[in-house]
């Protein structure tokens, strides 16, 4: 599966390069991916709790099946010479070193890692306001609709804006959409029901990152040299999940500080939830500290080029992705063969 979605992703990327009024291809690529996803989670949820866990596995497993009529579709130039693997990491070096690369990348993985949620959000949202799995699940569902709907929004209005732009307009809106948390927590909902409340901060949360979705994978495209698409591509894209994934394995780190273990949860203390919360949030504003590293436009990115490369640089970013990789495998194997043992419930 992973092979198939990089090869997918470099197909994508190879057409891109060749568009004039670049975007396009990705904006309709991942809207054609998110629908997709959009009409699967409400269909997985009810076969779930129709048949059970066997029923949807299985379906993961056949579904995929159908689209390989597709493949035949598909057309491919046989017979090319291929470069040595060592020329194509030569090239994918000498890509990263450049400071077109490094900068803006740099920008992507700073402000991604600064994207730490409140685990112990879904734990509040059962213990303390008592939402079912049903209601979770419709909580999940709506924010893949509304995910669809942000892609959307980008591709027919946004993607006019200036990269800085559309970043700085989506993360002050999702601060503000986090900061609202701490009034569900206070129980301050304006009258309306615990439920819909919820449902509005983390649903609209997911419509805001459809909007900042795609500028990110507009620019990694202008970023791939010709003739390695694929290998750097791939890259870029484990840059931005690496950065995601430590954000993650950090915020698990983060519930040490304060208590918002269940049983607290339980007995109404609370204070814990709201300095977490107020945390992350700040946490995740503070991204916009580092939007000067992002070029404003294509055109900006293309001026980068010019400018002389700096191994130091490329080393760097070589250096700090690799070991964002391996410290957030050892926390999840840690989290899988010794749940709790950073002190979290």
């Amino acid at each position: 599966f992973w092979m198939a979605d990089v090869m997918g992703d470099s197909i994508v990327a190879e057409k891109a390069k060749l568009e004039i009024e670049k975007g396009h291809i990705q904006s309709t690529c991942y809207a054609c991916r998110f629908f997709g996803l959009m009409i699967a989670a409400p269909l997985s949820s009810i076969l779930y709790s129709w048949k059970g866990p066997a029923y949807v596995i299985g379906m993961l497993g056949l579904l995929p099946l159908t689209i390989f009529p597709l493949i035949f579709n598909l057309r491919e130039s046989r017979d090319i010479e291929i470069r040595p693997t060592s020329e194509q990491c030569n090239e994918i070096w000498k890509t990263v070193c450049s400071r077109a690369v490094w900068q803006p990348m740099g920008f992507v993985y700073v402000y991604n890692l600064l994207q730490v949620g409140n685990s112990a959000w879904k734990e509040f949202l059962k213990t303390v306001v008592g939402l079912t799995s049903d209601q979770l699940n419709m909580i999940l569902v709506v924010a893949y609709i509304l995910l669809y709907f942000g892609i959307l929004a980008y591709k027919y209005y946004f993607i006019t804006w200036s990269w800085r732009s559309v970043y700085v307009m989506t993360t002050l809106l999702n601060g503000v959409f986090s900061a609202l948390q701490v009034l569900l927590i206070l129980g301050i909902t304006f009258g309306l029901p615990p439920f819909w409340f919820a449902l509005g901060d983390d649903a609209f949360a997911e419509f805001i990152s459809g909007i900042q979705f795609l500028p990110t994978t507009i620019m990694m495209v202008h970023l791939c040299p010709s003739g390695s698409e694929g290998a750097s591509y791939a890259m870029f894209t484990t840059v931005n999940n690496s950065a995601l994934t430590l954000s993650s394995a950090i915020s698990t780190n983060l519930l040490r500080i304060w208590t918002v273990s269940k049983e607290a949860l339980e007995s109404g203390y609370l204070k814990g939830m709201v300095n977490l919360t107020l945390l992350t949030t700040a946490l995740q504003v503070s991204g916009l500290l580092f939007v000067g590293w992002l070029p404003r436009t294509k055109e900006d990115l293309t001026k980068l080029n010019h400018q002389s490369s700096n191994h130091m640089g490329g080393a760097v970013f070589l250096v700090i992705t690799f070991a964002s990789i391996l410290y957030s495998l050892v926390v999840g194997v840690l989290n899988i063969i010794n749940p709790g043992w950073m002190g979290e419930s």
